[in-house]
């Protein structure tokens, strides 16, 4: 019996889920397997923060907030341009966005230069058995894979910077997705005459009262 099913049995109302809350201010259809990720995955990085310093943020309600709503909210926007396929998420410190991303359903890499980081990505994709979510530690530029079909990153480094040391892994066709906060006018300036942004997306993140938006380049 799930843990709803006895709350209601014992006529007590059932703990509301974080991710749900997110997941239903978001317009997100998430099944209950993909809502129980969610919330263990948040659970695992605030218990594994405490020790391996995995992001600044210790609070879990800016956990919930800055992190998990913070990613959650590109699900819709990637989905309409790439309902499925391989992404690699660059710089991906706790699995921001590439945990969440795994589980609501795209075939995810997760690159970062640090261990411990890779190290716990590898521990979320065992314990919570997400098969689509794949760990690397190295540098992205000396890495060698199979190209993939769109590339992430959120705080990873500058437009230019990230579409330089990135573009080898890219499919023919395939697209970049950078999150920021407000738009980066300078670093879209500064990005190379072979690059060029066809799309930038407001992003309304719930609970969160800052600006968000997603910057969507390719190759011309």
């Amino acid at each position: 019996m799930s843990e709803e099913d006895l709350a209601a049995a014992a006529g007590v109302a059932a703990p509301v889920s974080a991710a749900a809350t997110v997941c239903a201010a978001l317009g997100l259809e998430a099944t209950a397997a993909q809502i129980d990720a969610l919330d263990r995955y948040l659970a695992l990085l605030q218990r594994w923060n405490s020790t391996y310093n995995l992001t600044a943020v210790r609070d879990p309600e800016q956990m919930l907030t800055q992190h998990l709503a913070d990613c959650l909210a590109v699900v819709k926007p990637l989905a309409q341009r790439l309902p499925a396929g391989r992404v690699l998420d660059v710089g991906s410190g706790g699995g921001l966005p590439g945990v969440v991303l795994a589980v609501m359903g795209w075939d995810v890499s997760c690159v970062d230069t640090v261990g411990k980081k890779a190290a716990f990505i590898r521990q979320v994709a065992a314990e919570l058995r997400l098969a689509k979510l794949h760990a690397v530690h190295s540098r992205v530029e000396q890495w060698r894979a199979p190209a993939f079909d769109l590339i992430t990153s959120r705080a990873f480094a500058s437009l230019a910077d990230f579409v330089t040391l990135t573009g080898s892994h890219l499919k023919p066709g395939g697209c970049w997705m950078a999150m920021k906060g407000r738009l980066p006018e300078d670093e879209i300036a500064a990005l190379p005459a072979d690059i060029e942004v066809f799309h930038v997306e407001q992003l309304a993140v719930p609970g969160l009262d800052a600006q968000r938006c997603l910057v969507w380049m390719r190759k011309r």
